[in-house]
């Protein structure tokens, strides 16, 4: 039987008199990959900040390994075990590979000063073990700048892996990158499960959703209309339902 990790139970969530969330109710399960997509503006981006602490919901409850918390902020959702990884991959363009991965949460030694020396270790470890870089020319003294679109969402996916997160939120983590490089960060996404980690994954490419995601929940002006498994539907099937949702406002149900 799946176990529960996240919980979201009636959730709404207002900017003034505009309701952005209205009762969203979504479970994510330890291990399984869920696609959450829909158009622009259909509250996507607005849930995954509620889940990782930038927003507080207006009304409803989050359980998070079972136990009801209020998410204050980014700080407190990652000691919790949330991790999101950008579309702009809130990474530091001007500052060195090592500084990005431990900048909020660095090493420190027993009197409270930075412990660059061990930082630096970890991030080489984390560099060939974590995220697979096996080029001399990227060190950890490399700046962010100088690196790809996808070596900079593997150095964003190595530091949650490190930092042992249970739940990593994939906002867009394919746009601007290569074929090759989305093959590596669709891999990446596979293979959390195996780590029995799990995410949630936004993508407008329903092909990258489909083949990475064990279940799929659809959004619409701030409201869940439809939730899939993956052995329930197909692919075609899928891009039928966005595509009904887009024309008629609404996804047709089977009888």
């Amino acid at each position: 039987m799946a176990q529960e990790l996240l919980q979201l139970k009636n959730i709404y969530k207002n900017f003034g008199n505009v309701k952005v969330l209205k009762d969203v109710n979504i479970k994510i399960n330890k291990g399984e990959v869920v696609a959450l997509i829909g158009d622009n503006g259909a509250g996507k981006s607005t849930l995954i900040k509620v889940i990782t602490g930038v927003h507080r919901p207006t009304s409803g409850q989050v359980r998070f390994k079972g136990e009801e918390v209020v998410i204050k902020s980014v700080a407190q959702s990652r000691k919790m075990g949330i991790e999101a990884v950008y579309q702009e991959r809130a990474l530091c363009d001007q500052q060195e590979l090592w500084r990005n991965i431990f900048a909020g949460r660095e090493i420190t030694n027993t009197f409270g000063f930075l412990n660059v020396k061990k930082q630096r270790k970890e991030a080489e470890k984390i560099l060939r073990d974590y995220i697979g870089f096996t080029s001399k020319a990227i060190t950890v003294d490399s700046t962010i700048m100088g690196l790809s679109g996808g070596e900079k969402q593997g150095v964003a996916f190595g530091r949650s892996l490190y930092f042992d997160s249970d739940l990593i939120v994939l906002d867009e983590p394919t746009m601007g990158l290569s074929i090759q490089e989305t093959e590596k960060v669709l891999n990446f996404v596979k293979g959390l499960k195996k780590e029995n980690k799990s995410a949630i994954f936004i993508d407008h490419n329903i092909i990258h959703v489909y083949g990475a995601a064990d279940r799929f929940i659809i959004l619409d002006r701030g409201e869940v209309v439809g939730e899939f498994n993956k052995d329930e539907i197909s692919r075609e099937e899928l891009v039928q339902k966005m595509i009904q949702l887009h024309e008629s406002g609404k996804i047709k149900v089977e009888a």
